[in-house]
């Protein structure tokens, strides 16, 4: 049996995430497989691909009417999980692979956990945990049997550091019928106009904002802030409803769960809904006006004060010291 991880590709780089996912197949005691639904791979990325570790490697090339969706996804990764003999599939939990990958749950009767924070091998099990009930309590899985079992991991929870250890057969998978279904169909896709910064679910360092902004314009202070840190900017729930920013920089149970070393939490009092996208963050510093928000629970560093008077002071500091 075999480890078979779902790799995510932006701009011709292996994306940080699916390196942690290589870290994790690496502490196991099988042989790992990789396969992505895209181009073929250019000369520079089969050879990252190849100092990984991988013992063989398949991808798919779509046409301009075969687009990414979950049935597509799902088509291409059924029939490969079989020839491959995977029994773990290891994936970043987001959208598109929560999506796919329960349909593959589905069509081989296997078992899916998404949101996972902790792989390990324990002897001759494979030990698996995730948070439940917004982060209240950790629970631990044992996976038994041969699978499938799709496993999909919260970003920035794991070394993603992996071992170089070239050992690779590069494959076009062939001979399946990508899904026929047209009940979904893509017919855009915009970028986000944050683009330029580090993709929020990935970035080391994160600085947040919530109604204590009191109105859209002041978001700037986050933003100045972010670009002296080389952050990502996020918020809560509560302005993003208010229309001040996109969905795609939404933090929280509803939006993207995050887990940089540094979130700055700016006029966010701390709802367990938001507390529950960020909480695994490595160091939390929260500026509020309320000595008594419960985001001061969960902070390493609390600052009571206007977000609108330190922010300025806050960007100025850490400028002096850069």
């Amino acid at each position: 049996m075999k480890t078979l991880i779902i790799v995510d590709i932006e701009s011709g780089k292996i994306k940080k995430t699916s390196l942690e996912l290589v870290s994790i197949a690496q502490s196991l005691t099988v042989p790992f497989v990789g396969a992505y639904f895209g181009p073929e791979p250019t000369s520079e990325l089969k050879s990252e691909i190849s100092a990984l570790g991988f013992s063989e490697f398949y991808f798919t090339t779509p046409t301009a009417q075969q687009a990414l969706t979950a049935g597509s996804l799902a088509s291409f990764l059924s029939p490969l999980i079989a020839k491959s003999q995977s029994s773990i599939i290891l994936a970043t939990n987001h959208s598109t692979n929560r999506d796919s990958l329960s349909l593959c749950a589905a069509h081989l009767k296997g078992a899916i956990l998404n949101d996972v924070t902790h792989v390990a091998q324990t002897g001759a099990h494979i030990e698996i945990k995730k948070p439940l009930y917004a982060g209240k309590i950790l629970s631990t899985y044992q996976l038994k049997g041969n699978g499938p079992h799709f496993i999909l991991t919260r970003p920035n929870q794991f070394s993603n550091l992996p071992n170089t250890q070239s050992h690779l057969s590069m494959a076009l998978f062939e001979g399946f019928e990508l899904s026929g279904d047209n009940r979904i169909k893509i017919v855009e896709s915009v970028k986000s106009s944050s683009q330029a910064r580090p993709d929020l679910s990935e970035a080391n360092i994160i600085v947040a904002g919530g109604r204590g902004l009191k109105e859209a314009s002041n978001f700037k202070h986050l933003e100045n802030l972010a670009d002296t840190l080389g952050a990502s900017v996020g918020a809560s729930r509560a302005v993003v409803d208010a229309g001040w920013v996109g969905h795609d920089k939404q933090v929280g149970q509803t939006g993207k769960t995050v887990a940089p070393s540094l979130y700055i939490a700016a006029g966010i009092s701390g709802a367990i809904q938001h507390l529950a996208g960020m909480s695994s963050s490595k160091v939390i510093v929260a500026i509020n006006t309320d000595p008594a928000a419960p985001i001061f629970q969960k902070a390493t560093y609390g600052i009571v004060g206007d977000a609108l008077e330190v922010l300025p002071m806050l960007n100025t500091e850490i400028k002096a010291i850069l």
